[in-house]
Parts: C-alpha cells; sequence; structure tokens
C-alpha cells in the first residue's frame, strides 16, 4: 500500500512542499494529498496591491498539481489527531496520513478589542478584497485611511494606498520610529517616500482599541480615521497545540533543522506555523523568503528518511528584505546572517526591478518549476506502514 503523505495548507510552502515531494517518489510508492480551505493559490505578498484597487487574482490550485498525482482536497482543517493520524475536515470529511506536512500559516492578529469588528486586512485574499472595495469608497469621500503597523506589510500597504488613491488621505501608526528594521540609509529612503506620498506619519503609538471612526491608543488619546487596517501582527491557527503536538508560546509547532516536529515524528510543520532554526542556529521569521527554504528541506528529509537515510539539516542566511513603496519605487535592504541590517540599500526603479524578479521568481518556483532530482523508490517496509 503507497505511504501516505498529507500536507495541509496550499501556500508558498505548502504548495512547493507537495510538489517537491510528488517530484520526489516514484509513481504508486506515496499517496500525496494536499489539503485546502479553498480551490486557488493566492499570491499573498501581493495582497497589498489588491487593497489598493489592482486586479492580483488567484489562480487555480489544479493548473499547478496538473500531472503531479497529487490530490486536492478542498476544505478547512478542523482538528488534527497525532495520534489517530488523522485529519478532520469542516464537512466531517477526514483523511489518514503517515507523514503529515503541517503548513496552515498564519492570519492577523485580532486580539486587540474592536480588531475583528472593524478593522480591514490583508492578511487573505477575501480580507484583502473587501478592503479594496471600502478603501476606494473612502477616496472617492477624501476619507482617511490609518494603516496599524510598522512591519513590511504595513509599510507596503501604505506606499500603495497612497500611490493608488491620490485623493485618499493616509496615516500610519508604528512603534518607536518608521522602519526600525531598516539601517539608516533604508529608514531615511521610506520617509522620502512616504513625504512625497504625503503619508502621515505616528511613531510611538500603540493602539488599545479599534472602533468605527477612531482608534484609541493605550496611553491615551484618540486617532481620527475613517477606516483602519491592521497589519500589526499575525497569528497561527490553535489547532496544532490543541492536537498535543509541541508548540511554543504563539502556537506554532517546535521542529529541529530538518522541520521534523520535537514531539511528533511523523510531523513536520513549514512557513510561518513552524518554530524553526537552521542548522547553523538562525531563527526563522515568519516570511515567504524562508517558507521556501523550509519547505524544499522537508520534502528532502521525508524523501531522505522513507529512503532509508538521515535527513540533513536545513542551512540558512538571510540576505535581503524587499519591500515595495507602490509601484514606482521601492526599497532592497542587504541583510548580515542573523537578520540584522547593513548599511547597503537598494533604491528606485532597480530595487522595483529586483522585487518583482524576486515576488515573481517565487510564484514561478511553486507553480512551474521543474523537477530538481530524480525520483526513487520508498523500500516495501516504508510503504507497508500504511497499511
Amino acid at each position: 500500500m503507497a505511504h501516505r503523505i498529507v500536507v495541509l495548507g496550499a501556500g508558498y510552502a505548502g504548495l512547493t512542499a507537495a510538489r517537491r515531494l510528488a517530484d520526489g517518489f516514484r509513481r504508486g510508492d506515496v499517496r500525496i494529498t494536499l489539503v485546502n480551505a479553498t480551490p486557488e493559490f493566492v499570491e499573498r505578498v501581493r495582497l497589498h496591491q489588491t487593497a489598493a484597487g489592482q486586479q492580483i487574482r488567484p489562480w487555480p490550485l489544479r493548473d499547478s498539481l496538473r500531472d503531479t498525482g497529487i490530490e486536492l482536497l478542498v476544505g478547512r482543517v478542523v482538528a488534527v489527531d497525532p495520534v489517530a493520524r488523522e485529519v478532520r475536515l469542516d464537512d466531517g470529511r477526514t483523511t489518514g496520513y503517515d507523514k503529515l506536512v503541517y503548513a496552515l500559516g498564519s492570519t492577523d492578529d485580532d486580539s486587540v478589542p474592536g480588531v475583528a469588528e472593524h478593522a480591514l486586512k490583508v492578511a487573505g485574499h477575501g480580507g484583502a478584497v473587501l478592503a479594496g472595495a471600502r478603501i476606494a469608497e473612502l477616496a472617492a469621500a477624501k476619507g482617511t485611511v490609518a494603516v496599524v503597523g510598522g512591519g513590511a506589510t504595513g509599510i507596503e500597504a501604505a506606499a500603495e494606498l497612497a500611490e493608488s488613491h491620490p485623493d485618499l488621505r493616509v496615516r500610519m501608526l508604528v512603534g518607536p520610529e518608521l522602519g526600525a528594521q531598516f539601517s539608516r540609509r533604508g529608514r531615511e529612503h521610506v520617509q522620502r517616500v512616504f513625504d512625497r506620498l504625503g503619508i502621515e506619519v505616528r511613531a510611538g503609538a500603540q493602539v488599545g482599541e479599534v472602533r468605527s471612526d477612531h482608534l484609541v491608543l493605550s496611553g491615551g488619546g484618540t486617532v481620527e480615521a475613517d477606516a483602519a487596517l491592521w497589519t500589526a501582527g499575525f497569528r497561527v491557527s490553535p489547532l496544532a497545540a490543541e492536537s498535543g503536538v509541541e508548540c511554543d508560546e504563539r502556537g506554532r509547532i517546535v521542529v529541529d533543522p530538518t522541520m521534523r516536529s520535537v514531539s511528533h515524528p511523523d510531523v513536520y510543520a513549514i512557513g510561518d506555523a513552524a518554530r524553526a532554526r537552521s542548522g547553523n542556529g538562525t531563527e526563522l521569521r515568519m516570511s515567504c523568503a524562508t517558507g521556501l527554504p523550509m519547505a524544499m528541506r522537508a520534502a528532502k528529509s521525508i524523501i531522505a528518511e522513507l529512503g532509508g537515510a538521515t535527513p540533513a539539516p536545513m542551512w540558512f542566511r538571510y540576505f535581503n528584505l524587499c519591500v515595495s513603496l507602490g509601484r514606482r519605487d521601492a526599497l532592497i535592504q542587504f541583510l548580515n546572517a542573523d537578520d540584522s541590517p547593513r548599511p547597503a540599500v537598494l533604491t528606485g526603479r532597480t530595487a522595483v526591478l529586483y522585487k518583482e524578479a524576486i515576488v515573481r521568481g517565487a510564484a514561478w518556483v511553486v507553480r512551474r518549476s521543474p523537477r530538481l532530482w530524480s525520483r526513487q523508490r520508498v523500500p516495501a517496509a516504508a510503504r507497508s506502514h500504511a497499511a
């Protein structure tokens, strides 16, 4: 009987892992099932463009899975049972596994009062579409949007909204300073772009509550806004922690450098839902830049394990952080191996082309990339484990 591998989540990490696993085994030796809540792949790194009203369409997952032998199961995961090695979906269906790749990603952290009820969001396609419609209305009325959160997502969203809707008033609430994660040159460039686009920045403003027409600050005071776009952090699904798999305080599955759960050897976790360190000790942050290498390593680890070899640890270092600043400018912040900023940056049109190449390259990896290694046969002993 074929060895059953189930991949949960078809984002950048999950889809990449599923395709790599299909590439790594001979047909018939494994049965790979990809579970996703929708039948489409969403370019999450472009959702700030969707919120700005640009047409960024998801593509059917079946296009990426054609001729791979991967079975697509559309449904929302509601429970994982690592003892019975079973996954349950919201419509009552269940699917068993011998190996599980957990790649359910993250969504907006809505723990602050009022965020769930009132804030616009860009962590998912549906939310970004709704945000785009509301922002278009506000732009026509010359209204105000407050972007909350000074990370890369917030910076990209603020610049995109201000450039796409010149009549829209854009405010941004950040931590200690705008672009604190960048070098001095990087911070200065972002500030110049924001000045050019007319974006108001309020530093040191922590939001304690979101209401329909203003924000309440934790330290006192309010910020007027017709709508708030929330980008102040992300959270993962509680499913993994509820299943009994060892997780960190944020609910991310704790894995070793091969992406294998430290508590359940049949479970691998990748992407935002995993707390991972590279073999060189580098802790990997939530990002597409780390999700794809994690997916590659998990697939290679499973292929090695089922082939009777010892999986190798993942070695990773950071190189750059790519941030779009509208369609005509961008910032490429070069990084040290530990993710700290180097003085060097790339800006302007060259940075736009650089960022676009990265985004398109990531989409190509998950959608069209060819087989990177020869297929191997799973020994009969490993295949009979599924019986």
